[in-house]
């Protein structure tokens, strides 16, 4: 059973310690491009929060329900992109009927969660860890939490970025790959914390 103590744990690792972004270098092609503005960046974690979540959930699920009982535990791979694919389907289409502003503003990243390797790399590490459906649970919301910490203080450091005087190699991209360079160093700082 799991303790409190143990959840406490992979929730403050998953999000600050190890974060997915800043210390394991997943789910980059989202985090650099829809970090502009900080309305987008916390409409994407939201959609990430989501999607992560309940894919760990599914995903947990599904291995231990079915693919250890059948002996299938290859397929897991295959598995996990499809459920992924159906919750960023279903995430689409909500926001395209209930918020089109965030819906067109996402634009093109709103469908790559599907390849997001961030959202697959969660369900694989839930396995590899052996993680039980709660602590899988727990493992995906903190990691999609800590996503969302991270593009969102991008987001408000790029809109800041805007009126600075950055010499003309560095404008663009390259200000950008320091700043979360930067970032990464300074969430090694959380590192104490466990």
């Amino acid at each position: 059973m799991e303790t409190v103590r143990d959840l406490l744990i992979i929730l403050i690792s998953s999000s600050l310690v190890s974060n997915v972004v800043l210390s394991q270098f997943l789910g980059l092609c989202p985090f650099l491009g829809v970090s502009k503005k900080t309305e987008t960046a916390a409409g994407m974690g939201a959609a990430i929060i989501f999607v992560i979540t309940i894919s760990s959930l599914v995903a947990a699920a599904i291995y231990q329900f079915m693919l250890v009982p059948l002996h299938i535990e290859y397929l897991q791979t295959i598995v996990f992109i499809l459920v992924i694919a159906a919750l960023v389907q279903f995430v689409e289409m909500f926001l395209k009927k209930f918020i089109p502003s965030l819906y067109q503003s996402l634009g093109i990243y709103l469908p790559l969660i599907t390849t997001n390797c961030a959202v697959l790399g969660v369900a694989l590490t839930n396995v590899t860890k052996q993680y039980g459906i709660l602590k899988s649970v727990v493992n995906g919301f903190a990691t999609a939490v800590g996503f969302t910490i991270a593009i969102v203080i991008l987001a408000g450091l790029r809109e800041k970025m805007v009126y600075n005087d950055v010499p003309e190699s560095f404008k663009g991209m390259p200000i950008v790959l320091i700043t979360a360079g930067l970032m990464a160093i300074a969430f090694c700082g959380f590192s104490g914390l466990l």
